[in-house]
């Protein structure tokens, strides 16, 4: 069994296929606390005749959280759920977490993975296609940066998914030049747990 949690929907990116993020002060944005990430994931366990193993935790890029909150969020979660599997954190929140904490990456993920980090999952690799990619999500770091963090991350022992954004602006040969570059990071670092192909939803989002 495998729980979500969203910290926060506040991000400083405005990728055009995006209808989760906000930004800060508009509707509907909000932004949790350490305490009441527990208290919600305590109140989830006790109803749970099957109690999940694993929690998944991605969220925006909050512009006012320095990086120590999450290293506490993820040594709360562990300390308080010490068999529960964390898998959390994209390559572009991993990346900006890096820019924010001034630590490269290798630091960056060893810091998380010391907290009780177990993996990370594979969301906002989209299209890796530069002019594609530009067009869905300008803001966002490139495939080829996205790539180097998974490679990293599997450097210092951290299992990866790796995913494709499909169905909106990209052809069928952006499609296999995705799973090409996948493809060629698996045989190097055998890092990849899972691949997910995400169809694209256009309900609430800039590309109809």
């Amino acid at each position: 069994r495998n729980r979500h949690i969203n910290p926060t929907n506040i991000c400083v990116n405005r990728c055009k296929f995006c209808a989760f993020s906000r930004s800060k002060g508009q509707e509907g944005a909000y932004g949790m606390t350490i305490s009441e990430i527990l208290k919600k994931l305590r109140a989830e366990k006790l109803k749970l005749k099957i109690p999940y193993s694993e929690l998944h935790i991605v969220g925006g890029l909050h512009p006012d959280w320095p990086f120590t909150y999450y290293l506490e969020l993820v040594s709360a979660i562990k300390k308080n759920f010490p068999k529960l599997h964390i898998k959390a954190f994209t390559a572009v929140e991993i990346d900006y977490f890096s820019k924010i904490s001034g630590l490269s990456l290798e630091e960056t993920l060893k810091s998380l993975r010391l907290c009780g980090l177990g993996s990370m999952p594979g969301g906002g690799a989209e299209i890796f296609e530069p002019e594609i990619r530009n067009r869905l999500c300008p803001e966002k770091i490139s495939g080829e940066r996205r790539l180097e963090v998974m490679a990293v991350a599997h450097k210092v022992g951290l299992r990866t998914n790796a995913t494709m954004l499909y169905g909106h602006i990209e052809s069928y040969k952006d499609r296999i030049d995705h799973l090409m570059k996948l493809r060629k990071l698996q045989d190097k670092t055998g890092g990849f747990q899972a691949f997910i192909p995400l169809a694209y939803h256009p309900k609430n989002t800039e590309i109809k």
